[in-house]
């Protein structure tokens, strides 16, 4: 960073590190241990649309390599597109096997970054939720290396509330975005 960036307040950005992902089965134990809050056993990747031969062939890398898991029953992975014409990569597991999932979200983020597209990798996310049914979503910033709580409600409304005490219930366990006006609403997000 140089001096004219440090005179007008410009930071160099926060660059990726897609191993906070393993920090997830830690915080799963603490936000079940804490307030009921179980996974579900999906998790999404979200990146910008990309076409043509390119990503095509990284989307079947990904496929073969879920596909490679004998432990693993069902479609590995979908392939979705959101109303706002982003991507999503959904994967399914048995709710107990949150490690194994967060491998799958790792790996399909690495694949997509190590193929020159990590520049459009938006987050990842792992959807939990308690004995009422309410939703909860781990979300990881792909840009600031970190995550949040997201918590929605019928009729597109967020539980602020349940958001704020996650954050304070696993900023031991993962690194949390202070930053509130980057706690994105993922609405309909493949998973959630």
């Amino acid at each position: 960073m140089g001096f004219l960036d440090a005179l007008l307040g410009r930071s160099k950005p926060v660059k990726p590190d897609l191993d906070q992902l393993f920090g997830l089965p830690s915080a799963a134990i603490t936000l079940q241990a804490a307030i009921g809050f179980t996974p579900t056993g999906a998790g999404s990747v979200c990146f910008a649309s990309i076409e043509g031969g390119a990503f095509a062939q990284v989307q079947q890398d990904v496929r073969a390599l879920l596909d490679a898991d004998s432990e693993r029953s069902g479609r590995p992975v979908e392939f979705s597109r959101d109303d706002y014409g982003y991507s999503w990569l959904l994967s399914r597991r048995d709710p107990d096997s949150l490690p194994a999932l967060v491998n799958d979200l790792h790996a399909v983020n690495t694949a997509l970054q190590d193929s020159g597209f990590g520049p459009q990798l938006l987050c990842s996310l792992v959807a939990f939720h308690d004995a009422e049914l309410r939703s909860l979503a781990l979300v990881y910033l792909y840009k600031r290396g970190t995550f949040y709580p997201f918590a929605p409600q019928p009729g597109e409304k967020r539980d602020n509330a349940l958001e704020l005490q996650v954050k304070t219930i696993v900023k031991d366990d993962l690194r949390i975005e202070q930053d509130l006006t980057r706690w994105f609403p993922l609405w309909g997000a493949p998973g959630l």
